[in-house]
């Protein structure tokens, strides 16, 4: 019996279980203690005339820079301005009674559409958790934001002021669309 091919839906889970599995091999390796490098012997002389070709090494290739630096913490000043609606939060998400990776994808979703229409800052509600622990959406918010896609489009985070949620919801400001 044939294998049949991945749907769309397949593929997408499956990038997102290699993006784990990347993360805790990364986490893996930077906890385990590294060797020592083994004393190297001094390189021996050889003789000009007995080598057939001269070794010509090629300058590395240049570092890619990239495109935008994970988000930033708000700035104070412009934090109290979006606390006190002096600079206007154009658009509000409530993600609760939605499972991780619905989340996700409501909030990828949603930050992309914000942004497309020229909104600068915006509102998550994510909720506090319970029983005194992080929610999970809260807790997985600030990885999401900081790559692509939404790395490239989001400019800061901050927890919001009470009377927008508090603890359980964040100000997301967005980069102008190019």
């Amino acid at each position: 019996m044939g294998r049949r091919p991945l749907t769309r839906e397949d593929r997408r889970l499956w990038s997102r279980v290699e993006r784990t599995l990347d993360k805790a091999r990364a986490r893996r390796a930077e906890a385990e203690p590294q060797p020592e490098p083994a004393p190297q012997a001094p390189p021996r002389f050889i003789k000009p005339a007995k080598l057939a070709k001269p070794v010509v090494q090629s300058p590395p290739p240049p570092a890619r820079p990239t495109a935008h630096a994970a988000p930033h913490e708000l700035e104070p000043r412009r934090q109290r301005r979006l606390a006190r609606e002096r600079d206007p939060i154009e658009a509000r998400i409530d993600l609760h009674g939605l499972s991780r990776f619905q989340a996700q994808d409501a909030l990828t979703s949603f930050l992309l559409t914000a942004q497309a229409r020229g909104f600068r800052a915006v509102l998550v509600v994510t909720g506090k958790g319970s029983r005194g622990t992080p929610g999970v959406i809260r807790a997985s918010v600030a990885d999401w934001i900081a790559h692509p896609p939404l790395r490239l489009i989001v400019s800061g985070v901050s927890s919001a002021h009470r009377r927008h949620g508090g603890e359980g919801a964040l100000y997301i400001t967005l980069r102008r669309s190019g």
